[in-house]
């Protein structure tokens, strides 16, 4: 069972690169760096090695799920290192939650973005005319890719219904006793 003082850093973590994310598509390192020292602190200081551990097991769990998104430019490296503060301050099984219903969330909210575009669909028209041709191992020369026109959203906006729909479904929650 996670301490009540790891969900409200966790809290406030969220809650900040939610603001930072939304108003400016970015969230700072200051923030990140502040939060994974805070988790990694905190679990040593109450368990020591074993804590320490626990604390770094998170951020591998937050970090290497996302480093692919990354690469893909699906995320940026503040939401990779968001989950890296996240996993230092409540461990591997709930970050990875986290991530999970945020992946979900992001997804859904992909497509709402997508479909509101006036560009839908010719987006569909050239997807679905290029996996025709390259289904009959043709040559898609014909067809240029789109270029990016800057369709995106904070990822955080995905984040937190994630980490409150994670919340919810905790077996127990801290401040119950």
């Amino acid at each position: 069972m996670m301490a009540p003082i790891e969900v409200v850093l966790a809290a406030l973590l969220i809650g900040i690169a939610f603001v930072c994310d939304v108003r400016a598509m970015r969230i700072p390192n200051k923030l990140t760096l502040s939060f994974f020292s805070a988790g990694l602190i905190y679990h040593l200081s109450s368990d020591g090695l074993s804590g320490a551990a626990f604390s770094l097991l998170g951020v591998l769990a937050g970090v290497f799920p996302l480093l692919a998104l990354y690469l893909l430019k699906g995320i940026g490296a503040g939401d990779v290192k968001l989950f890296g503060a996240l996993g230092a301050l409540v461990g591997a099984a709930f970050s990875l939650q986290v991530l999970m219903y945020s992946i979900l969330y992001g997804g859904l909210f992909g497509i709402v973005v997508l479909v509101m575009n006036q560009t839908f669909a010719k987006r569909l028209m050239v997807f679905t005319v290029s996996l025709l041709a390259l289904s009959r191992n043709l040559h898609a020369d014909g067809f240029t890719p789109l270029k990016k026109d800057g369709l995106r959203f904070p990822f955080m906006i995905a984040v937190v219904p994630g980490a409150i729909t994670a919340c919810c479904f905790m077996r127990e929650w801290p401040f119950n006793g």
